[in-house]
C-alpha cells in the first residue's frame, strides 16, 4: 500500500469516526454534550467543536498548497476561517452534522486524488499564531490524521463516562483482508 492510499485510508476512517461519535453524542441531552468534563476543551461539544475548526484551519492551508486534487477542497474558502482553537462554531449538534459530513465528504475526495509525489513536497504554512513553518507536506498529513485521532480519543472517553458506547474504534477494521503468501 503507497503512502497515498495509506492517506485516502485515514480520510475514509476519519468520515467514519466522525459519524459514529455525532450518532453517540445525539443519544445525550444538550446539558450532557455542554457539560465541563475537565477535557482539555472542556465538553464534548467544545471537543467536537475544536476537531472541525483544527481540521478547517488545516484544509484551508492544504487548499493553497501545490497539490494533486486541489480543486477538492475549492468549497473550503467558503467556510469563514475560525478565530481560535477552542472556538465553539456550532453549538447545535443538528446543525453541526451538515457541516462535518461535508468537511469529511471533502477531505476523502482530496486524499483519493493526492499523488504519491505530494508527500514529498516541502508544505510552507502559518499556524494560529501566524508562526511560518515549512515541512514535509507527507509529515503534515500523518499529523493531521494523528490530530484527529487524539482527540476523537478523548470523546469515546468522554463520551463512555456519560454511558454511551461508540463501539469499536480500532482503524484494523477498516483495512481490508489479503491473501496470506504462499508459504
Amino acid at each position: 500500500m503507497s503512502r497515498q492510499q495509506q492517506f485516502a485510508l485515514m480520510g475514509r476512517y476519519n468520515r467514519d469516526m466522525n459519524q459514529r461519535l455525532f450518532a453517540a453524542a445525539s443519544k445525550l441531552e444538550d446539558s450532557q454534550l455542554r457539560s465541563n468534563m475537565g477535557a482539555f476543551f472542556q465538553s464534548i461539544l467544545g471537543t467536537l467543536n475544536h476537531l472541525y475548526v483544527a481540521d478547517v484551519m488545516w484544509v484551508k492551508r492544504f487548499a493553497a498548497g501545490p497539490f494533486a486534487g486541489a480543486s477538492c477542497l475549492g468549497s473550503v474558502a467558503a467556510i469563514a476561517k475560525p478565530t481560535a482553537l477552542n472556538q465553539m462554531i456550532y453549538a447545535d449538534l443538528d446543525a453541526f452534522l451538515p457541516a462535518r459530513k461535508s468537511l469529511d465528504v471533502m477531505i476523502c475526495s482530496w486524499t483519493e486524488a493526492l499523488q504519491e509525489l505530494d508527500l514529498d513536497r516541502p508544505f510552507t504554512y502559518q499556524n494560529s499564531k501566524d508562526a511560518d513553518f515549512c515541512k514535509p507536506f507527507g509529515l503534515v498529513l500523518q499529523h493531521f490524521f494523528n490530530h484527529q485521532t487524539h482527540h476523537r480519543g478523548q470523546l469515546t472517553t468522554l463520551l463512555s463516562q456519560q454511558g454511551v458506547d461508540v463501539g469499536i474504534t480500532d482503524l484494523l477494521l477498516w483495512i481490508d483482508e489479503v491473501a496470506p503468501e504462499a508459504g
